[in-house]
């Protein structure tokens, strides 16, 4: 099966990314725990991955393919030891987003950011913060080639990769594609932080 190109993402390419994430992630434990309201969900979801893309698209960071079909979000480095990355789920959102979420929603926002940032590691590392293909696209392999663009950026830079998962069947796709579990979480959402030593 041929790939198409993977490319890196520009601000053209934020509805199309956020409408894949949007979908792609209608049936995710976070998501629906921090966005529960099926009434609500595009919006909350859009304004949650719209706002990750902003802040990631600068940073030469976000990889896509069929026009943002696929796309993997992946947060650089932090600036020192013990700050969370800016690319993780919940992560960053600040005042830019806060208006966009009633109180109760920016609640659960901030503490599933809180838990995460307590649970990652203190050394740098490549964050794989965002991996979702548009369902109309799921099963051509295009989600772990645009996670492979960012793993071979990270295995330039010597370094490890991370990511979390709440969705127990992922982490059987994640291992095979290399990721090892190297600790989790009970709550508020079960969630597994997976690492892949640098290549």
């Amino acid at each position: 099966m041929t790939i198409p190109e993977i490319t890196i993402a520009t601000p053209a390419d934020r509805d199309a990314v956020v409408g894949s994430l949007v979908a792609a992630f209608v049936k995710d434990p976070v998501l629906r725990y921090l966005f529960p309201d099926d009434d609500t969900y595009p919006r909350y979801a859009a304004a949650f991955f719209g706002h990750l893309f902003d802040k990631r698209v600068q940073r030469s960071s976000i990889w896509t393919i069929g026009g943002g079909a696929s796309v993997a979000i992946w947060e650089p480095p932090a600036g020192s030891p013990g700050q969370a990355p800016a690319g993780s789920p919940a992560a960053g959102h600040g005042s830019p987003a806060e208006a966009r979420y009633p109180a109760d929603v920016l609640a659960r926002v901030e503490s599933y950011d809180e838990t995460v940032h307590a649970a990652l590691p203190t050394f740098p590392f490549w964050y794989l913060g965002v991996l979702g293909t548009h369902p109309d696209s799921a099963g051509r392999g295009w989600g772990r080639a645009v996670m492979r663009a960012g793993l071979d950026r990270a295995a330039a830079d010597g370094l490890p990769a991370i990511l979390e998962t709440s969705n127990p069947g992922n982490v059987e796709l994640y291992r095979r594609a290399g990721w090892e579990v190297v600790g989790s979480l009970a709550k508020p959402v079960p969630t597994w932080f997976m690492q892949q030593p640098p290549r």
